[in-house]
């Protein structure tokens, strides 16, 4: 990367999703996929100065994060809206779109953000969540935040938090948020209708062990899992069972939540602290009923969400088959009961199929 940085893809600008508290699913919660949009950001002249080495390598960071990010986005956004009905007090009404500044970046990455990047002090929308309210009232990434129901937005480092406040009012008592954007340096008028759906983060776990992680509100998969799947079916496989985890109340059942968040906190940063993922991490193996009964859940899940399940035992055994329940903080590890898994998986698949030649709902 040299002095001057081209046009980058929607959604460049995005390096973690879980802002929840703050705008996706706030009237609570935050987080999951999103809708292309064309983002703000500013071209460097060709007469600027090179960016340093370490600054260049920073923004490269940057930007290799929002490419998995909005993978993630895109593949999580079904399953949280149309299972909503299945998450029962687990679902919450989101508007549908994250969104950051420099300040939502630490350190060298929030001098990477403003220069290579183009962001500034205010809130800038870096995804937004396909089928939600949000990408139907035209919210694009890249729009500058200016006010909402009639309040101006704050910036700054603690605008996040901030402007989450302003979201959180609105949305408990009303079914839409009057929005006021800034867009190619022209202000926009939008009423963005809040949005059922699981109020689950979805969260890109910057480590390569080929895993993923549920704490009871949280989703975690690992940039190692992202790369480890084909496709967004077989993502989309992984998704939808650690969401399956957090709906039957696995982690707390296990007595694992507080482990599991501390290892999703610190895989979701930066520069995550990768000696906690030394031996198990301290995670107890998934027992091979719960295991089953969260894959069976899982197929339910994807199928509602449009995706094609008929190769997820395919997937499965391929992913144990190349990273052995031997090999230490990888998915096998924390879930060996692969027979058991399989069984459950081909049961759910017969069980859609049958209920969708009777025209049956996809209930489990």
């Amino acid at each position: 990367m040299t002095g001057h940085l081209r046009q980058r893809p929607a959604g460049i600008q995005t390096a973690a999703l879980g802002i929840a508290a703050a705008l996706l699913l706030s009237a609570c919660a935050t987080h999951a996929p999103r809708a292309p949009g064309t983002p703000r950001i500013v071209e460097r002249p060709v007469e600027a100065p090179a960016l340093s080495p370490q600054m260049a390598a920073a923004a490269e960071t940057l930007t290799k994060m929002a490419a998995l990010q909005d993978r993630l986005y895109k593949v999580a956004s079904p399953l949280l809206i149309q299972n909503a009905e299945l998450c029962k007090g687990q679902a919450r009404n989101l508007l549908g779109f994250t969104a950051k500044n420099r300040w939502s970046y630490p350190g060298d990455y929030n001098e990477a953000a403003h220069v290579a990047f183009g962001m500034d002090e205010r809130l800038q929308v870096t995804d937004v969540l396909t089928g939600s309210g949000a990408a139907r009232a035209g919210l694009q990434t890249g729009d500058v935040l200016l006010s909402a129901g009639g309040k101006p937005l704050p910036a700054g480092e603690h605008a996040l938090s901030q402007a989450g406040a302003i979201f959180g009012k609105i949305i408990a008592s009303q079914p839409s948020l009057p929005m006021t954007v800034e867009r190619h340096r022209s202000a926009r008028q939008l009423t963005i209708p809040v949005t059922r759906a699981c109020a689950f983060a979805i969260e890109l776990g910057n480590s390569d062990n080929v895993n993923a992680y549920a704490d009871g509100s949280r989703v975690l998969v690992t940039r190692g899992m992202i790369n480890f799947t084909h496709d967004d079916d077989e993502l989309a496989f992984v998704l939808a069972t650690t969401m399956a985890h957090n709906m039957l109340g696995h982690p707390a059942a296990q007595r694992n939540s507080a482990t599991i968040g501390s290892i999703i906190d610190n895989l979701k940063s930066i520069t995550p602290d990768t000696s906690m993922l030394i031996g198990s991490g301290g995670i107890k193996a998934m027992p091979a009923e719960a295991d089953a009964a969260a894959d069976r859940l899982g197929i339910y899940l994807a199928a509602r969400a449009g995706y094609d399940i008929k190769e997820a035992p395919a997937f499965w055994t391929r992913l144990a088959e190349t990273y052995p329940s031997t090999v230490l903080n990888a998915y096998s590890a924390n879930h060996p009961a692969l027979p058991q898994r399989l069984a459950a998986v081909e049961k759910a698949i017969a069980e859609i199929k049958a209920k969708r030649s009777a025209k049956r709902p996809l209930l489990p």
